[in-house]
């Protein structure tokens, strides 16, 4: 059984995000980069799976340029059997990382396909729902539990009143939760092992697929700063200071 496990290079999460002076992006200059960590969850849901038994092949793919490769090299270092580059020098929104993960399950046919919920960068949390829409495939978004075996998959995904469980048919789309697992810390040994993993390379020409945006982003701007708050003395100064400020 093979798994395609998706992965992103974004800002690391302990990084303050700052916006450049223009206003015309997000400053990532000389910024501390990382997998993403909802997909690394993914990652480590997918090599767990593998030393289970129930998965005999992991194909780690990302989208972007060239310093993808630093993130599908610690995927490959996590466990990971091989590595899909897709070329591209040009932002990607949650469609069009969509349509070139499908044409990419469409070659390798994987039995399960697992990615984060959402990168930290946009936390647009729709590319695992629009991937599984465009394959036609059973989907679970949330997921805190996987059980797989060869005749599907059970997974336990967080929902508003608690939890539910799902029984999907494979093949199947997964996007994976924080109370999944907990990642492995990478060794120096398996970074040095993940460089004579294969890592191949292909363009999103090569799979015929259109990336161009559908969104125009105008600018970019960070939130004001937090107003200190006051004590007020009693009940009725608090509703009269409520009814001021039109809250209630």
């Amino acid at each position: 059984m093979k798994a395609l496990v998706a992965v992103k290079r974004v800002v690391d999460y302990n990084v303050k995000v700052r916006v450049k002076a223009d206003g015309s992006d997000v400053d990532i200059g000389n910024v501390k980069m990382s997998m993403n960590p909802f997909d690394e969850i993914a990652v480590e849901e997918t090599v767990r799976l593998k030393e289970a038994g129930k998965i005999s092949e992991i194909v780690a793919v990302s989208l972007g340029g060239k310093k993808c490769e630093d993130t599908l090299r610690t995927a490959l270092a996590m466990g990971a059997d091989r590595a899909l580059h897709i070329e591209t020098e040009s932002p990607a929104e949650p469609l069009a990382v969509a349509k070139v993960l499908a044409a990419v399950a469409k070659q390798e046919q994987p039995q399960l396909v697992l990615l984060g919920k959402q990168a930290i960068d946009d936390d647009a949390n729709q590319t695992a729902q629009m991937l599984a829409a465009l394959l036609g495939a059973p989907q679970a978004a949330f997921v805190s539990k996987v059980d797989l075996s060869a005749d599907g998959v059970t997974v336990v995904r967080d929902i508003d009143g608690g939890t539910e469980t799902l029984a999907l048919t494979l093949p199947a789309v997964i996007s994976t939760d924080l109370r999944l697992n907990e990642p492995r810390f990478v060794k120096l040994p398996n970074l040095m092992q993940a460089k004579k993993k294969p890592l191949e390379k292909r363009s999103v020409e090569e799979l015929g697929v259109d990336i161009s945006p559908r969104v125009n982003i105008v600018g970019y701007a960070e939130p004001k700063p937090r107003q200190a708050g006051v004590k007020v003395g009693s009940v009725a100064e608090l509703v009269e200071k409520l009814v001021a400020a039109k809250a209630i």
